[in-house]
């Protein structure tokens, strides 16, 4: 269904792999010292990035969040990113390919979409230090001349764990998207179908309850309509293909399913303030 990942530069766990013949799941990164991405682009695959020290600046999916000591910062297959990391930062990264993610997943235990809405997480040092054992000893395995991959895929489901013992509770809306099961599935449904389907009750239907219900659901926990929920999705991926893709504006009118550069011109406008273009330069 997602085709719109035809139209980023799209970079493959193989890009960053030493050994391009190597059939390979996961990788380990050191972030030491300074770095940066200047141009925002998206990966084909999972990364965790664990800072013991850090400063310096991530954004994804066009928001800017800091990067601090004790800090982890997780973005997901499709999200847009970049970073400017300043010179005292040390860290560490894992690269989880896309096959592995998908088993990797129940691991994190929560929906994607808290995840998403909190992709950096701050730790405590005992916390740390747990993950840090558990990173440390992926490096150990991947080094080593026979890799034993199903070792090194246990521990990086025992690193989703502790992430996700991290962060239950850490967020004051934490309750919002884990507790009602009709939240995490409708953002989900959105995600599948926000190209084709503009309407609530088309999810409603999906999820066996009125629009009326569903309406009422989405203000009670998100404070937000349904409707707006889904004017926030196609926001989302209309700035990703201005800023990151190749495309014309023109072709993402008609990707995202409107009827013309007016329409879409005045629903960019009314949620950003800036036009198409004005957004894209």
């Amino acid at each position: 269904m997602n085709q719109q990942s035809d139209y980023f530069p799209v970079l493959g766990l193989q890009e960053f792999s030493e050994d391009q013949s190597l059939g390979c799941n996961l990788l380990f990164n050191e972030l030491h010292g300074e770095r940066s991405i200047d141009e925002p682009h998206k990966h084909d695959f999972f990364i965790i990035n664990l800072f013991e020290k850090g400063k310096g600046s991530h954004t994804i999916d066009f928001i800017e969040y800091e990067v601090e000591n004790n800090h982890i910062h997780l973005v997901f297959p499709g999200q847009v990113h970049q970073w400017i990391i300043e010179k005292e930062t040390v860290g560490y990264q894992l690269m989880i390919s896309r096959q592995w993610f998908e088993s990797f997943l129940p691991a994190l235990r929560f929906s994607i979409s808290y995840y998403q809405s909190h992709p950096v997480i701050t730790i405590s040092e005992a916390m740390h230090q747990l993950l840090l054992y558990e990173f440390k000893a992926i490096q150990s395995a991947l080094s080593g001349e026979n890799i034993f991959w199903e070792l090194i895929q246990k521990r990086g489901e025992v690193i989703g764990l502790l992430i996700s013992k991290s962060v239950e509770g850490t967020f004051n809306d934490f309750e919002t998207f884990n507790s009602n099961p009709i939240i995490s599935k409708f953002l989900h449904l959105i995600d599948e179908y926000y190209k084709e389907e503009r309407s609530v009750s088309f999810y409603a239907e999906k999820l066996s309850i009125s629009a009326n219900y569903l309406n009422i659901v989405s203000r009670k926990n998100l404070n937000a309509s349904a409707s707006s929920l889904i004017q926030d999705r196609i926001l989302l991926e209309a700035k990703r293909l201005l800023k990151v893709s190749e495309m014309s504006v023109k072709d993402i009118v008609y990707d995202l399913g409107f009827y013309d550069h007016a329409s879409f011109s005045k629903f960019f406008k009314a949620q950003t303030g800036m036009t198409p273009s004005q957004f894209k330069e």
